[in-house]
């Protein structure tokens, strides 16, 4: 029987490649990078062999999808940031059974969900950046599931959530499970961004202060009530990929039975504008 081991909701942001590399940025995001590491060695302590990324930044406009490849090799380079991730190189093995059963279980949910095993769909970065780092503590297996999603439900991805540890239960696979997106994320306007130090600062005081609510909701493990306000927090302050990311792991946690308290492995930070962090979520029977 498999399991998810650990869940966490993680960072994503550019900056933390760019702080390996020379220049200005070069050790900024040590925090966040010592972060994914203590994820990874925490969930292959505890056996896991496989990592789920629930991707928010895989845009997706029908359906829901899987990138449930046997394998994962190419050279990657943003077409969003082209200037920030450039050839960047990566091999990773995939995981296709799970892949495949996490659709059949959604799908036997009613929620339409394809699992695809095609070279040519490449892995965006709101999986490769984690892998980046993760990998370097343990050599797990791949499945990607797109989260950046754009007409549809939370009811939906919360049911995408429970078939995930269905699937995974029914599998042999122990699972890290990431949710790979910001809390808020309002992204500085270009026209502001260089004035008001942007790589380095957020955009709104408020969805500051509604982000540190939120991790204070998380910390105390109060799940439901969060999950009450999620909706609205995700439009008001632009959550990433309004957020379905997150209620898709905690769809997979238990939803509104869950209450593990967060851990807070890398401290809340801005970056362009958005609230990033990296926390742990403890798996509940």
């Amino acid at each position: 029987m498999g399991e998810i081991v650990l869940a966490a909701k993680c960072t994503h942001v550019p900056t933390m490649l760019m702080s390996e590399q020379p220049g200005r940025i070069h050790g900024k995001r040590q925090a966040a990078i010592d972060g994914h590491r203590e994820i990874a060695r925490r969930a292959k302590e505890l056996g896991a062999d496989t990592v789920v990324i629930l991707d928010t930044h895989w845009v997706v406009n029908a359906g829901y999808h899987i990138n449930a490849n046997p394998r994962f090799k190419g050279l990657f380079t943003s077409n969003e940031f082209p200037q920030f991730i450039q050839d960047l190189e990566y091999d990773y093995q995939g995981n296709p059974a799970l892949g495949d059963l996490i659709a059949k279980k959604a799908t036997d949910k009613g929620v339409f969900t394809l699992s695809h095993q095609l070279d040519s769909l490449e892995l965006e970065y709101g999986t490769l950046v984690p892998l980046r780092f993760m990998s370097r503590e343990a050599d797990f297996k791949v499945v990607s599931v797109a989260a950046w999603c754009t007409v549809h439900s939370y009811e939906t991805s919360r049911k995408i959530g429970e078939a995930i540890r269905e699937a995974i239960e029914e599998s042999d696979s122990k699972v890290l499970l990431v949710a790979s997106g910001s809390l808020s994320h309002k992204i500085w306007a270009n026209d502001d961004y260089e004035a008001n130090n942007g790589t380095f600062t957020i955009s709104s005081e408020f969805n500051r202060q509604v982000d540190l609510h939120v991790l204070d909701m998380w910390q105390r493990g109060d799940i439901a009530t969060f999950i009450k306000m999620l909706p609205e927090y995700a439009d008001h302050c632009s959550g990433e990929g309004s957020m379905h990311d997150t209620v898709m792991l905690l769809g997979a946690l238990g939803w509104d039975n869950y209450t593990g308290k967060g851990e807070i492995v890398t401290e809340y930070f801005p970056s362009s504008g958005t609230g990033q962090v990296n926390v742990i979520f403890p798996v509940q029977p």
